[in-house]
């Protein structure tokens, strides 16, 4: 059967702590997301949530990382991080215009990312995904929803998302729910319970199970172990692209559960 490819990596590539268990030592920091991208095979952009980027920023990560990477990139806050979502139409455009589509063939999934305090409202919600693009550029735009409160829990969120074919983010978290249905023609997943305690953040066995699922949802499947707010299956494809990255808890060692991940899925 074929399946979909599976690509897994962290969120960011400078953080000062990669300094002493990742990158080699005396690396340039200018360096490092060329080490990171040989190591990885996705990087979900942290920094556009924050500030906006330049085209020419855009550019150089592409040219600096390896023809197949991918990078996910999370829109800025002010996309996302307002009572009135249907407002947001020109924050949207002036997001999508900072030059993501410099990235080329290496743009992944754009990530919108809503505050834990922001309520499931069906139409503010459903006006908001309509101001999504499906493509700009001639190039297809694949969105992300990652949503942080339990209103999001319902049924009619589920189906939302399916009608505009946008992936829920899965997120594993101590503070915020975990969705597992599955609404587009990929996936989505954040971990972020790595340990300090653990060489490698994730003990083998969950590396394992993580494993496991990535292949079941590259084959189209839909794994039976995960929390589902919907009693309707997602509809059966033969592949689905999956996209894992390890993202907060130990943050110092999540490249080397990602690793860790990559090296299971390649035995």
């Amino acid at each position: 059967m074929k399946t979909g490819r599976i690509r897994v990596g962290v969120g960011g590539w400078s953080f000062a702590p990669w300094r002493d268990n990742f990158y080699p030592r005396g690396l340039p920091q200018a360096q490092e997301l060329g080490f990171a991208s040989q190591q990885l095979s996705a990087i979900e952009i942290n920094a556009t949530f924050y500030r906006t980027q330049t085209p020419e920023s855009f550019r150089r990560w592409a040219d600096e990382s390896p023809g197949d990477f991918v990078f996910a990139v999370k829109a800025h806050r002010l996309t996302t991080h307002r009572k009135v979502l249907a407002d947001n139409g020109p924050a949207i455009e002036h997001f999508l215009s900072t030059g993501l589509l410099e990235l080329g063939e290496k743009l992944g999934p754009i990530v919108w990312q809503f505050a834990p305090t922001k309520r499931f409202e069906p139409d503010d919600f459903e006006a908001f995904l309509r101001l999504l693009p499906k493509a700009s550029g001639g190039r297809r735009l694949r969105h992300v929803l990652e949503v942080r409160h339990e209103s999001f829990c319902a049924p009619d969120f589920i189906a939302l998302a399916r009608r505009h074919a946008c992936a829920i983010c899965l997120a594993e978290s101590d503070a915020y729910p975990m969705i597992g249905d599955i609404t587009a023609d990929f996936i989505y997943v954040r971990l972020q319970k790595s340990s300090a305690a653990l060489d490698a953040g994730y003990a083998a066995g969950e590396i394992d199970q993580w494993r496991d699922r990535a292949l079941c949802w590259a084959k189209g499947e839909q794994p039976a172990d995960l929390p589902y707010v919907s009693g309707t299956p997602a509809p059966k494809r033969p592949a689905r692209d999956v996209f894992i990255f390890f993202i907060a808890g130990a943050k110092e060692k999540n490249p080397a559960a990602a690793r860790a991940l990559i090296a299971r899925l390649s035995q």
